[in-house]
């Protein structure tokens, strides 16, 4: 079951915070990545290149959980744990959006130029359970 974010949680993941994103290897155990975010509707979105280890875990097991933490308050955070799905970022638009949101204007167009084989694809996260004390 879905849930819906509260305005607490909606403003600590559309500012640049950094996220960790935990994934399942293969053989069960956690991988960990830092990430940035943001967001579509109540779903939240990271960009990463095809082919990496979160990408792959993803595809494999979509179970995740995301923690972002506010870089102005390190004790306000948020866990969201729920289902992923990865899909091609056609044309970089949202890897591009999630730059600039994060290393300012026009920071996005570094990911624009890159050469087509450089693939970049979102993981779409769609949270079932979110917790921490930003979330009350």
């Amino acid at each position: 079951m879905t849930v819906v974010l509260n305005d607490t949680v909606r403003k600590l993941l559309g500012a640049p915070n950094p996220g960790v994103l935990a994934t399942l290897n293969p053989d069960g155990s956690p991988q960990t990545s830092v990430v940035w975010v943001t967001l579509d509707g109540d779903d939240v979105l990271v960009s990463t290149e095809a082919g990496r280890r979160k990408d792959l875990n993803v595809r494999a097991d979509g179970r995740v959980s995301l923690t972002v933490y506010d870089t102005a308050n390190h004790y306000s955070y948020v866990e969201l744990r729920g289902r992923a799905t990865v899909t091609e970022d056609a044309g970089r638009a949202v890897t591009a959006r999630i730059a600039d949101e994060y290393a300012g204007p026009g920071a996005g167009q570094e990911y624009l130029d890159l050469p087509p084989e450089n693939v970049r694809v979102i993981i779409r996260i769609t949270p079932e359970r979110v917790s921490g004390n930003a979330a009350r």
